[in-house]
């Protein structure tokens, strides 16, 4: 099932996107508006959303939150280009990318293929979980880190990560005390190449940082990656 909603309110990107994309073996529907594109999510199962800024009827930040709400379905913003702080509110919102108008379709494709790779490895491994013993939780001072059911505490609390956070704070915790490097972090928790620029990591990275306050401590390693410190007395 290689079905993707676009909710956007230009009807010739709308046709543009539906050949080219079917092309590359993709059905699209298209939603000109956000109660629309609302809707369809509740009927139906997408493995995608591309989801622009402006919409007619709503901001698609409030679609976006509706989104998330109600749903994990991976998110692709389509912003204008220039608009960093569209970028940087939709991907603390849950986005999961995003890609700046006017795009080139190979880019779009390429930001498509990058984020269901993700996702279908995290489903692969869900669905894998019940064969084999369960994965070991990691315990950072204050934090613990369920990685079989995908979320962390902090001082017994639970704090909402996206799945993205989520394959980022596991991968420094995994690595504690050791760099990471950048490219990894970027193919791992983001499933792209080293081709891509990564603006996006630094955003993802700094809400990170935001949610874990003080309790973890994610150093920035100038011209490396990032180094998660560990803290004194913890066990992974």
């Amino acid at each position: 099932m290689n079905e993707i909603l676009l909710i956007d309110d230009d009807p010739e990107l709308g046709e543009l996107l539906t050949s080219y994309l079917g092309g590359e073996g993709f059905h699209l529907d298209v939603a000109h508006d956000g109660e629309r594109g609302l809707k369809l999510v509740e009927e139906r199962e997408y493995r995608l959303v591309l989801l622009d800024v402006m919409l007619p009827d709503m901001s698609g930040f409030n679609v976006l939150s509706a989104l998330r709400a109600a749903s994990l379905v991976p998110v692709v913003m389509l912003t204008g280009r220039g608009e960093e702080i569209d970028r940087v509110v939709g991907l603390e919102m849950g986005a999961d990318d995003y890609v700046a108008k006017p795009f080139p379709l190979r880019e779009l494709l390429a930001r498509i293929r990058a984020v269901l790779r993700r996702y279908s490895a995290a489903a692969a491994e869900d669905g894998e979980a019940q064969a084999r013993p369960a994965k070991r939780n990691i315990e950072l001072g204050e934090v613990v880190i369920n990685r079989g059911a995908r979320h962390l505490s902090l001082c017994g609390r639970d704090v909402h990560l996206t799945s993205t956070e989520f394959d980022l704070v596991e991968q420094l915790a995994l690595n504690a005390g050791s760099v990471v490097e950048r490219t990894a972090l970027m193919e791992k928790a983001l499933g792209r190449g080293e081709d891509f620029d990564d603006y996006v990591l630094n955003v993802h990275m700094s809400n990170l940082r935001k949610k874990l306050g003080d309790a973890l401590v994610i150093k920035t390693i100038r011209g490396r990656g990032y180094l998660l410190a560990q803290p004194q007395g913890s066990a992974a």
